[in-house]
C-alpha cells in the first residue's frame, strides 16, 4: 500500500509534468508569445524540481541516516512520513531503532571503558601503554608512584629512571619478560603484551616491583641450603668424631710399653686402628668434594654471548659423545629447523650443559628398548630459540621433577646432585630457562628455552 501511494505521488507529477508541456505548447503555437513559453517553461521546472525533490526523500534519509552513524551523532531522528504510505513509516521506525540501539552501545562502551579505566587505576600493578611512535596512552597510579617520573609522556621518558630500564623495554618483543635492579629498592618485574587499536600498533606494559618477594626467596634459598650443608657435613663429621674418639681409646688401652721402652700394639687393635684411619680419609676426601661442588655451583663464569650456528654445536657434540654412546648401543638423532638457525649463547657453556644432559639420559636408558635419544633445535611459539633433549629411558617421577634442579639433591646411587643446577644456572645467566617433563617409562624431555 505504501509503495502504491508513493508510485500514485510520482504519476500524478509526472502527468502534471506532460500536460503543463502541451498545454504550453499549444498556446506557444497559438499566440506565438514568448511571455507565455517562458512563464510555461518556469512552471516546467517548478514540477519537474518537485518531482526529482520527492522521488529522493528517501535517498536524503538514508543519507542522513549514514551520517548519523558515521559521526556517531545519534541525537536524530526520523518523522512518520504518513503520506507516503506505511512502507515509509515503517522504514522510519526502522531508522530510529537502529540509531537507539547504536545509542546503547555506546553507552554500554562508555561504561565499560569507565569501569576499565577506575579498574587499571586502582590495581597495585603499573600499566603503561604507548604506540610506535612512544606515545603514552595509558599510565595508571602504580605506574606513577612505582617509576616516579614527573611529565611522563613518552616512553624514552623511562630514560630518566634507568637507561639500561629503557633500552630492555625497546628491545622486548611481544609477551616477553624481564626483571632488571634499579636500585637498592626497586627491582622491576616487566612484562610486555602487544594489540591494535584503530589500525595503531600498541604495546601495553605491566610493571611490578618483586624486591620483596625476592628477599623471601632468597631467605629461603640460604635456608635450603643451609639445611643441605647442615645434612652433608654432619653426615661425614659425625662418623669421623665417633672414629677418631674410637681410634683414641684404642691407642689409650691398647698400646704397651715393653721392657726396652718401645710401644707394641696388638695386631687386631692395629687393623682396627688401620681400618679406621682408612674410613676418616675416605669421609675427609667426600667433604672436600662436596665443598668442590659448592665453590663450583657458586662460581660460574658469566657467559660470553655471541651468534652462533646450531649445526657445528651439535656436530661437536656428536663427535665428542660417538665412542661413549656407542659403547651403550645408543644412537645420538639430531634434528635442527631451521637448518641454518642461529642462538646468542657462550658456545662453551651451552656445550657443557647438553653433554651433561645426554650422558644423563644415557645412563637412564640402560633397560630402555628405543635406543635413541635426540637433540632437537627449533623456535616456539613466541619465536624463542630451543633446544630439546630427548630420551626414552626410565623417565623422573612427577614428585621429583622440580627437586632435581635443588643442589645436591640426586635420584642416581653415584653422583654429586650439582650438574642440573648448574645446568639451571647456566641458562638463567643466558636470560633463559631449563626446563623438564617427564612420562616414566616412555620419555623425558629436557628443554632449553632461550631469549
Amino acid at each position: 500500500m505504501g509503495f502504491k501511494s508513493f508510485a500514485l505521488g510520482v504519476l500524478i507529477r509526472v502527468i502534471l509534468i506532460a500536460l503543463t508541456a502541451i498545454f504550453g505548447a499549444y498556446l506557444y503555437i497559438q499566440n506565438a508569445s514568448v511571455l507565455q513559453g517562458v512563464l510555461f517553461l518556469w512552471i516546467l521546472i517548478l514540477l519537474s524540481f518537485n518531482l526529482i525533490t520527492y522521488t529522493t526523500i528517501t535517498n536524503r534519509k538514508i543519507s542522513r541516516f549514514l551520517e548519523s552513524i558515521r559521526y556517531s551523532d545519534f541525537s536524530s531522528s526520523f518523522t512518520k512520513d504518513s503520506n507516503l504510505g506505511s512502507s515509509f513509516k515503517e522504514m522510519n521506525l526502522s531508522f530510529n531503532e537502529v540509531i537507539e540501539a547504536f545509542k546503547k552501545t555506546r553507552a554500554q562502551k562508555e561504561e565499560q571503558m569507565l569501569f576499565l579505566q577506575i579498574m587499571i587505576q586502582h590495581i597495585n600493578t603499573g600499566i603503561i601503554s604507548f604506540d610506535s611512535q612512544g606515545k603514552i596512552g595509558v599510565i595508571n597510579g602504580a605506574a606513577k608512584q612505582l617509576l616516579q617520573i614527573h611529565q611522563f609522556k613518552d616512553i624514552h621518558d623511562l630514560g630518566k629512571l634507568s637507561k639500561n630500564l629503557l633500552q630492555e623495554v625497546l628491545n622486548l618483543k611481544p609477551s616477553g619478560s624481564f626483571s632488571i635492579k634499579i636500585n637498592s629498592d626497586l627491582h622491576l618485574n616487566v612484562q610486555s603484551a602487544s594489540f591494535k587499536m584503530e589500525g595503531q600498533s600498541w604495546t601495553l606494559l605491566s610493571f611490578q616491583n618483586i624486591k620483596s618477594e625476592l628477599q623471601k626467596n632468597e631467605l629461603d634459598a640460604w635456608q635450603n641450603l643451609t639445611k643441605v650443608l647442615r645434612h652433608e657435613i654432619m653426615n661425614s663429621m659425625t662418623p669421623i668424631a665417633s672414629l677418631a674418639s674410637s681410634l683414641g681409646i684404642i691407642l689409650e688401652e691398647d698400646v704397651k710399653e715393653n721392657e726396652q721402652g718401645e710401644l707394641a700394639l696388638e695386631k687386631e687393635s692395629f687393623l682396627d686402628l688401620s681400618e679406621g684411619l682408612e674410613t676418616i680419609f675416605k669421609r675427609s676426601n667426600g667433604l672436600v668434594d662436596f665443598v668442590n661442588a659448592y665453590r663450583d655451583y657458586t662460581n660460574i663464569p658469566q657467559p660470553e654471548l655471541k651468534v652462533f650456528p646450531i649445526k657445528p654445536l651439535f656436530e661437536n657434540i656428536r663427535v665428542l659423545l660417538k665412542e661413549d654412546l656407542s659403547k651403550s648401543d645408543i644412537q645420538l638423532i639430531c634434528d635442527i629447523s631451521p637448518p641454518d638457525m642461529d642462538v646468542i649463547v657462550d658456545q662453551d657453556l651451552i656445550q657443557m650443559i647438553l653433554i651433561n644432559l645426554i650422558k644423563n639420559a644415557k645412563e637412564a636408558m640402560e633397560k630402555a628398548n628405543n635406543r635413541t635419544i635426540m637433540l632437537r633445535a627449533g623456535m616456539d611459539s613466541h619465536s624463542r630459540p630451543f633446544i630439546k633433549v630427548i630420551d626414552h629411558g626410565e623417565g623422573i617421577v612427577p614428585e621429583a621433577l622440580e627437586k632435581i634442579f635443588v643442589p645436591f639433591y640426586t635420584t642416581k646411587k653415584s653422583g654429586s646432585g650439582i650438574g642440573l643446577a648448574i645446568s639451571r644456572q647456566i641458562m638463567n645467566l643466558h636470560k633463559g630457562n631449563l626446563e623438564v617433563s617427564s612420562i616414566p617409562g616412555e620419555q623425558t624431555v629436557f628443554t632449553l628455552v632461550f631469549k
